[in-house]
């Protein structure tokens, strides 16, 4: 009862920034997954619990029962153990019923979890260091996970640098995003909000700041969200575009705008300069390096600073290239 009122507020509020907690173990469930997943923890939680009250009951018992009372009483007697036939399959057979039941389920579960639908909708992601970046079918990027509700979702997962690994708790999936591979997950939302995304797996110094949020839209919503954003690019000045590319392609991870010290060098005074570069070779920093260090990273590497940087060839567009030669432009 108590979990359907909450369901049925969350609901009410179209895009609720924080989520109630369903119960007191569980992040708020938003996925048809979750019930299921949640059912067999509790499944196995509760047999623990009744299973160890069961064997430190009987210890205790055994403890206060057979204590030695006296010096005399503690030593060695004769041997009083027996063995049991039937005792012993009793407590083998017993726990395998519940073996091939949590088996079962688990199984039934991961099937359900690696088998998307064929017409789930297809949404890409690529993990780098140290940031999510999720393009749309229209090739639209951005930070952040954007799903109609209700709808069968299948996220193609890849990464340009080292092991990542997809978190959505709210949807209980979770898959590893493995260099010169694809792999994928699925879910089907049930609410609309705004939830957390992680990375599961240790990627490198800034692994606990690679997240981002998965925003489940209200009907029509999905839509109107990916026309606002393309307007919004395509009417943004060019240096008001660089400035959003800087904060949401994770240039600002590795490059600051204020010349502190970095993974990457600096922007802050980037512009015009002349750059040092690992092979002994030297250039300005001037339009078409800027272009050549964002899809070719690798080709000039300046001079103390480790092949760090992922290519964005093909990621971002020369209008959006060419937004953040202007931000740059601008950081004197």
């Amino acid at each position: 009862m108590i979990s359907s009122l909450l369901a049925s507020i969350a609901l009410d509020d179209p895009l609720p920034k924080s989520p109630e907690r369903t119960d007191f173990w569980m992040p708020l469930d938003a996925s048809t997954f979750a019930s299921d997943i949640d059912g067999l923890y509790y499944y196995l939680f509760w047999i623990s619990v009744v299973s160890s009250v069961l064997i430190y009951g009987a210890m205790f018992y055994f403890v206060v029962k057979y204590r030695a009372k006296s010096r005399e009483a503690n030593e060695v007697g004769d041997e009083t153990s027996h063995h049991n036939t039937a005792l012993e399959i009793t407590w083998s057979v017993i726990p395998l019923f519940f073996c091939i039941g949590i088996f079962v389920a688990g199984f039934k579960g991961y099937v359900d979890l690696r088998t998307p639908p064929k017409n789930a909708f297809e949404i890409h992601v690529q993990g780098q260091k140290w940031k999510w970046l999720f393009t749309y079918p229209n090739g639209f990027v951005s930070s952040e996970l954007h799903v109609p509700v209700d709808e069968d979702v299948r996220v193609i997962i890849q990464s340009v640098d080292v092991l990542h690994s997809l978190f959505i708790p709210a949807f209980r999936t979770k898959m590893d995003a493995v260099p010169g591979r694809y792999t994928d997950l699925w879910f089907h939302t049930t609410r609309e909000g705004e939830f957390p995304i992680f990375c599961a797996e240790y990627c490198g110094t800034s692994h606990s700041d690679m997240l981002a949020k998965a925003v489940v839209h209200p009907p029509g919503g999905y839509e109107n969200w990916l026309k606002e954003k393309e307007d919004e690019l395509n009417n943004l000045p060019p240096v008001e575009l660089g400035a959003k590319m800087y904060s949401e392609q994770g240039c600002s991870t590795c490059h600051s705008i204020d010349g502190s010290t970095k993974i990457g060098p600096s922007w802050k005074g980037l512009w015009g300069s002349t750059r040092a570069f690992a092979d002994g070779s030297a250039g300005k920093a001037d339009e078409n390096y800027i272009t050549e260090s964002i899809n070719a990273p690798a080709a000039k590497l300046v001079q103390g600073y480790a092949p760090a940087m992922p290519t964005y060839q093909g990621k971002l567009n020369d209008k959006q290239i060419t937004g953040i030669i202007e931000y740059i432009k601008s950081l004197k």
